[in-house]
């Protein structure tokens, strides 16, 4: 299993570190991650959810991504626009027309919490 871990602008995988030589700053940091997961899913991550997944120390595994995508393609079938998917213990909002991933947040995040401008939800 490949995990990824955002950390301090390196991308570090469970069977291969690695620190892409080209991150510069957040827009290349935001490129070289985009080009990882994209190699495993379709989905893509938003600027502030890449943001929000580093501070809140999010792990995603390539199983969970796929989970994200089946999710929004769930959701996509039942014509859902944004979407809130809930994952264990973490909550993710999506642009389902898009396939991004727009915000995320894990459980201390999410208590007491309001979720706006979403029309359905996908618990996985």
């Amino acid at each position: 299993m490949v995990t990824y871990k955002i950390n301090n602008k390196h991308l570090i995988s469970q069977n291969n570190l690695q620190k892409p030589n080209s991150i510069k700053g957040t827009s290349d940091f935001h490129q070289v991650f985009q080009q990882q997961i994209n190699k495993s899913a379709e989905i893509k991550f938003s600027k502030h959810a890449i943001q929000r997944l580093q501070q809140r120390n999010i792990e995603l595994s390539v199983q969970e991504i796929s989970k994200l995508n089946n999710a929004i393609d769930t959701a996509a079938k039942k014509g859902i626009k944004e979407t809130l998917i809930i994952m264990d213990n973490r909550a993710f909002i999506a642009s389902v027309n898009n396939k991004t991933v727009i915000t995320a947040a894990v459980d201390e995040q999410l208590e007491d919490n309001v979720f706006t401008n979403i029309d359905g939800a996908v618990i996985i």
